[in-house]
């Protein structure tokens, strides 16, 4: 999707009708879409940033301490990565909660002695003021811990618009957003994209409009 600001109302015109949970960063833009009835389901890795970045610029042990705790989640996911939905629920439930309701108590605990307005309050006040739906990926063996992988087949554009500079226009904009979003679909269903839309673009002209559908990345099949 291409929109020509952050606001708020793009997010929700892309949601559209659909009414499920959602993994996501602090954005204030998702806001009323989880008061129209959006689960939200806090991104662990942006938690998992704050921290980070304060122990990579002055080492800060309580940085570390943090980062080390939601490194036994993130182990957890690994040990879970390749189970059911229903197997990878009852490993959190056995072994994640109990590590989520320590380090919400290690949290509260340090938020009351580290200065206001520190960056160590800062980063604590990003998990505590959302801790609910951060937790809330333990309830749903279907639910990622982070968006990682959206964010990583995001990257390239992110770090395109740097260079771009310019869509030229709205139109152009959108017509960009769906040949990018066609690419890292055919990536991310195994094919190489050069090939997949070379083959397209050849077929598309005799193609039928109402079989237009088997032309998608995840239903394509080389001519």
């Amino acid at each position: 999707d291409f929109s020509p600001s952050r606001a708020g109302e793009h997010a929700r015109n892309f949601l559209g009708p659909w009414n499920g949970k959602l993994v996501c960063d602090d954005f204030a833009g998702y806001k009323a879409s989880f008061q129209q009835g959006i689960t939200e389901i806090g991104c662990m890795a942006h938690a998992r940033r704050k921290f980070f970045d304060l122990h990579a610029t002055n080492k800060s042990q309580l940085a570390e301490q943090a980062l080390h705790s939601i490194g036994g989640l993130y182990e957890i996911e690994r040990q879970a990565r390749d189970m059911s939905d229903e197997d990878r629920w009852r490993i959190r439930q056995e072994k994640a909660a109990p590590l989520l309701d320590a380090l919400h108590t290690w949290m509260l605990a340090q938020r009351d002695l580290v200065p206001e307005g520190s960056a160590m309050a800062k980063a604590l006040d990003y998990s505590l003021k959302r801790w609910d739906a951060l937790a809330r990926y333990v309830d749903d063996g279907a639910v990622p811990i982070d968006n990682n992988p959206v964010e990583n087949q995001i990257r390239p554009w992110a770090l395109g618009r740097s260079n771009w500079l310019f869509a030229g226009s709205l139109r152009s904009g959108k017509r960009a957003a769906a040949i990018m979003s066609l690419i890292q679909s055919a990536r991310m269903n195994g094919h190489d994209p050069y090939a997949y839309l070379k083959d397209v673009l050849t077929r598309l002209p005799t193609h039928r409009a109402s079989e237009i559908d088997q032309l998608l990345p995840h239903r394509w099949a080389p001519a």
